[in-house]
């Protein structure tokens, strides 16, 4: 349902830009740069657990983002400037319209232990949590599952984005060579490389950067640009993210999938250049 509502935004942005005749002036060439912080929501999702001794779900499972406290440190310090959650990208622009660009969502996805699902499989792993079951209701206790994409579910992305001017700057009496305001409308899609850290009850825990799936996303935003090369930029991204292998412990047998919606809000700065021009 958020990605319909998403992409009727995007279709309408579009209908609305398009009778506007006065285009984004000299961008074609154009480079840009930029780095910010978001926050994520995420729906629940089923969680499938599968290893030599066990074969479980769970279901519905709660997760929720962790943005750091915001201050000098770890913001803008160089050594600790990957611990919030953060957003970089490179792009070029092909026309006055229209750029492509690469980037990495660094989010985090935490799921917060003694909530209460579903389960449903069998454990036969010589634990506590032995048995079979048939959509029983457990507790998410530590002893029994940490699981979190915490450093982090690392989004590495392709995204198209089209520009178009908002205002006739001319209109309002700005000079439009020192502030220039335009809507943004993308779509992107690319591999997951989380760092997933999870431990099943006693089996050995798991950190490791690892390609565990794909995920696509759709966004608008706001970007206002000075003096033609430095800008700051909102944007609200609704996307898809299926991952089939997440890597549980340092034994490859040992797997969970996983797929769900989620929700990021960027608001980022950067820097545009147009060797060209």
């Amino acid at each position: 349902m958020r990605l319909s509502i998403l992409f009727l935004l995007l279709f309408s942005f579009t209908i609305a830009n398009a009778q506007d005749e006065e285009a984004v002036k000299s961008n074609k060439g154009k480079i840009y740069a930029f780095w910010g912080w978001n926050r994520g929501w995420y729906s629940n999702s089923d969680i499938h657990f599968t290893g030599d001794n066990y074969d479980f779900k769970l279901n519905d499972v709660r997760a929720q983002d962790r943005q750091s406290t915001f201050g000098l440190d770890p913001y803008f310090n160089p050594s600790r400037v990957t611990i919030p959650q953060t957003n970089f990208r490179i792009g070029y622009f092909i026309n006055d319209h229209i750029d492509i660009s690469f980037g990495v969502d660094h989010m985090k996805y935490i799921m917060p232990n003694d909530q209460v699902v579903g389960i449903s499989g069998e454990i036969n792993d010589n634990s506590n949590y032995d048995g079979t079951y048939n959509n029983d209701e457990i507790k998410l206790e530590k002893n029994f599952l940490f699981f979190e994409h915490s450093d982090g579910l690392n989004y590495l992305n392709v995204e198209i984005t089209r520009n178009d001017d908002l205002l006739k700057l001319s209109k309002i009496n700005m000079n439009p060579n020192k502030v220039q305001i335009n809507t943004l409308i993308g779509f992107g899609l690319g591999p997951l490389m989380p760092k997933s850290n999870v431990t099943l009850w006693n089996n050995e825990r798991n950190d490791e950067f690892h390609f565990a799936g794909y995920g696509f996303a759709a966004k608008i935003g706001l970007n206002v640009t000075f003096f033609k090369f430095l800008f700051f930029r909102g944007e609200l991204k609704e996307g898809f993210i299926d991952m089939s292998d997440i890597r549980t412990s340092p034994d490859p047998s040992d797997t969970a999938k996983q797929h769900f919606f989620f929700t990021q809000a960027n608001f980022v700065f950067g820097i545009a250049i147009n060797p060209f021009n």
